[in-house]
């Protein structure tokens, strides 16, 4: 494994937490019961769980802001690609259009993915320490979904350690 690669178990570790920090917010907010998350494997979604006691999949991906945030949180080298991305959105003047950048990449890359379920929404973590539920909801109208995608909703925990809150980014 290259340095620039996380180990299957830290993925999942990722994961599993970005998913359990999105479930206690789903469940504070609606008051919808929403339990036990178990990990698939590649074609499904990353995690599953029981929504009122049906399942549902969540794809999770998490939002960066700059090069040297995502290192210190993943605790190690990025690839080219990535490096060179990050780059880009940190010589963004402004936080807003970085954070609208960053967000709508995402959501394009998400949107081309296909997955083996019946029904899977999508679940963003926020890991930039600038930004915060709050924020993207100020910004919430000029975030692009694309209409091609898959996912029957489409959520973001407001910050990494999920002490702002979710929000609705679709429907």
């Amino acid at each position: 494994m290259s340095p620039n690669q996380f180990s299957d178990h830290e993925k999942i570790e990722l994961e599993h937490q970005a998913a359990k920090l999105f479930m206690r917010w789903y469940e504070h907010d609606t008051g919808r019961k929403i339990r036990h998350i178990w990990h698939n494997q590649p074609s499904k979604p990353d995690v599953s769980c029981k929504l009122e006691g049906e399942r549902l999949d969540l794809e999770i991906a998490h939002l960066y802001g700059t090069e040297q945030e995502a290192m210190q949180i993943l605790g190690r080298n990025l690839s080219s690609e990535t490096r060179g991305e990050l780059r880009r959105l940190e010589r963004e003047s402004d936080p807003h259009q970085r954070l609208l950048k960053a967000l709508n990449r995402i959501l394009n890359n998400k949107a081309t993915k296909r997955y083996k379920t019946r029904r899977v929404w999508l679940v963003i973590r926020n890991a930039h320490p600038a930004w915060t539920a709050r924020e993207i909801e100020t910004l919430q109208h000029r975030i692009d979904v694309p209409g091609n995608h898959v996912f029957e909703q489409i959520w973001i925990v407001g910050d990494f350690a999920g002490k702002s809150g979710i929000v609705q980014l679709y429907p």
